[in-house]
């Protein structure tokens, strides 16, 4: 009797550990996630029938021991396909952007699911649960079991305090340390000479995803939880410091859909840069009348720290500096200045700094068809959003530059959503700064034209991080996500040899040529100029081409790219083209084809290149003027730290 009943217990057990297996291919047959269903649940990812993600863990763990994903039981399995061209609001990379994918749709008893989207671009997945009360979330099981042959790319943390702006560190899988913290987006070189990045997209009340490396060498995701005591809770700088966190990452309403866990595949690194599956997974907007939205570049006073010369006042937050700069933007068609930090008490917005009257700034501006963009702290906004918004919509402003979020756990995630959409009924545009990666954002809230979470021109005053090893990385990697706040264009030139960390008086590494590549390399719907318009003044003929490239795009080609190395995009606006080439540190020449171009026509092109001496003094360039057409190669010579920079349209 009791061989008998351990037999049926053997085979009662055995059957809940034959697994369950689905498999979904992406509609070119390129990709495949295989989704193993036992006692848990496991995913693996292939691309070409190599695979790229080992079996994998997926769960969410809730309160009273609750975990969707242990003892899983399917009841219902649903497959899909999509095939739409969506047309963006904002177009930050071109017109159109196809939308083909294959969906399957896991539902288990327990009122969960699980949504599987295979793309020619890539694999997402993510849970959706049917709950009628409050879900309290402990966490969520994200893990990614790569090849430890492989490479990877990322952003090392120390905390979960952070404005996102630390260097990459490429390190081999195996070689990585146990409980290393890092932030989205990571960048896998897989063994089999593959790229991986992995990141999120439609994070909504939910913290967002970090990763450890556990004693596996396996990336484990980690959250920051729910902060539970603030330091001071009314300061407006210590207002963002948590001292304490709780026992759970979320509380949140318990119908919903939760964060796409976005893995996007490439064969060749350059493709990741054309690669829109974050935006794609991305939740439409609901509004329909985006007309007032005006990407445009903009200057702003802050970091060229408003260091004037050849004028008859003395430069600074005051009336005549605020007019000097909308006269240059006037003058050189800049249609946005932002008035940073000093324009009012950092602590208190409604408190305007006494040397400025802002309606007179404001009717100057109009006069001028210029817009003011405010720059405002995080916390400040944070305690009246619908007030402030109302405050500085009334004054005339045309959108807000928004610091120091320095974190994205649930509350500062709510926030995002909080102030975009408020911005949004305001018609305001939005620069987020001092803030996490992009996580699809801009398509639920197409005024969110911008986005910091990346190191950048700003840190030229204190560090040397912001280099061109720096430019031929981030595109590859945090420009996947979405657009970025650089501050790109500076006149103020300097070779390693050259460079000096002066805060008042900051210079950007890499050439001149370098510099004016970099507004067409790097993506950002508001494109903002660091200098001052006395720099500027003195380099007329850097600053009205600058001034001229658009900030959007109806058509991206990646001519040639190597991660870390160089990059050369085409980007084509109206029937336009610019064509930019950057390189690191090393010297490089390359031949480019111009076959992007169309048949039988004949282009101006206008160019920037390195100078003769540029390995010397990064401030020599040479400008030139030939003819092109599309059988044409051109030949690009790149100093140390160089580039090139072409504007091409038909005679």
């Amino acid at each position: 009797m009791k061989k008998l009943l351990f037999l049926q217990v053997f085979i009662f057990l055995s059957l809940l550990t034959v697994a369950q297996t689905y498999e979904l291919s992406s509609p070119d047959s390129k990709n495949k996630i295989s989704i193993s269903i036992t006692e848990s649940i496991k995913y693996t990812v292939a691309h070409e029938e190599v695979e790229l993600i080992g079996p994998s863990f997926i769960n969410m763990r809730l309160e009273n021991n609750t975990i969707l994903g242990r003892m899983p039981e399917v009841i219902d399995v649903k497959k899909s396909s999509v095939n739409n061209t969506l047309k963006p609001v904002i177009r930050v990379k071109s017109t159109t952007i196809d939308e083909v994918y294959n969906e399957l749709a896991i539902k288990f008893k327990n009122n969960y699911s699980l949504i599987f989207r295979a793309y020619n671009e890539g694999i997402a997945y993510r849970f959706e649960t049917k709950f009628k009360k409050q879900l309290t979330v402990l966490d969520e099981k994200v893990e990614i079991n790569i090849d430890k042959l492989s490479y990877v790319y990322y952003p090392r943390e120390t905390s979960f305090l952070s404005m996102s702006e630390v260097p990459y560190l490429y390190q081999q899988v195996k070689e990585m340390k146990e409980d290393e913290l890092g932030s989205l987006p990571l960048l896998f070189k897989h063994s089999s000479n593959a790229f991986v990045l992995f990141t999120e997209s439609d994070l909504d009340d939910y913290p967002g995803l970090w990763f450890r490396v556990d004693s596996l060498k396996n990336f484990a995701g980690t959250f920051p939880a729910v902060p539970s005591k603030i330091k001071n809770e009314g300061h407006c700088w210590d207002g963002l410091v948590v001292e304490e966190r709780a026992d759970y990452i979320a509380k949140t309403k318990g119908t919903r859909t939760f964060p796409w866990r976005a893995i996007l595949i490439a064969e060749h690194e350059k493709d990741l840069i054309t690669n829109q599956l974050v935006y794609l997974l991305g939740n439409p907007s609901s509004e329909r009348d985006y007309s007032w939205i005006k990407p445009g570049m903009a200057t702003l006073d802050w970091w060229g720290r408003r260091n004037l010369f050849g004028v008859d006042f003395e430069g600074g937050v005051n009336m005549e500096t605020f007019k000097y700069f909308i006269d240059f933007n006037s003058k050189f068609g800049i249609p946005y200045f932002v008035m940073d930090l000093g324009w009012s008490d950092v602590c208190n917005i409604y408190k305007t700094n006494e040397k400025l009257n802002l309606s007179e700034i404001f009717n100057y501006a109009n006069k001028k068809n210029v817009g003011i963009i405010l720059w405002m702290q995080t916390h400040v906004l944070k305690k009246d959003v619908k007030g402030i918004l109302d405050y500085v919509s009334e004054l005339g402003a045309k959108g807000i530059k928004v610091d120091f979020f320095n974190r994205d756990d649930q509350e500062m995630i709510n926030l995002f959503h909080e102030i975009a959409q408020e911005a949004m009924k305001r018609k305001l545009i939005i620069d987020f700064h001092g803030s996490c990666k992009p996580f699809g954002l801009i398509r639920s809230y197409p005024n969110v034209l911008t986005s910091e979470g990346l190191i950048e021109f700003e840190q030229n005053g204190v560090s040397d991080n912001a280099n061109p090893n720096l430019h031929t990385l981030l595109p590859f990697i945090r420009m996947v996500a979405g657009p970025m706040d650089y501050l790109p264009g500076t006149v103020n030139n300097a070779q390693k040899k050259e460079f000096y960390q002066y805060r008042d008086r900051p210079v950007g590494l890499g050439t001149r040529a370098h510099s004016m590549a970099l507004p067409v390399i790097f993506e950002s719907p508001i494109t903002m100029l660091p200098d001052s318009p006395s720099d500027y003044y003195k380099e007329e003929e850097s600053i009205k081409f600058l001034s001229d490239i658009p900030v959007v795009w109806d058509e991206t080609k990646v001519v040639d790219a190597k991660l870390g190395e160089y990059v050369v995009i085409a980007r084509r606006n109206g029937n336009e083209w610019h064509l930019a080439a950057i390189t690191n540190w090393e010297q490089r020449e390359l031949n480019i084809k111009l076959d992007f171009l169309d048949d039988n026509i004949k282009y101006d092109a206008e160019i920037f290149k390195d100078g003769p001496n540029s390995n010397s003094r990064a401030i020599d360039y040479k400008k030139e003027e030939t003819i092109f057409n599309n059988k044409d190669v051109v030949m690009i010579q790149m100093a140390q730290g160089g580039g090139w920079v072409a504007k091409i349209s038909p005679k």
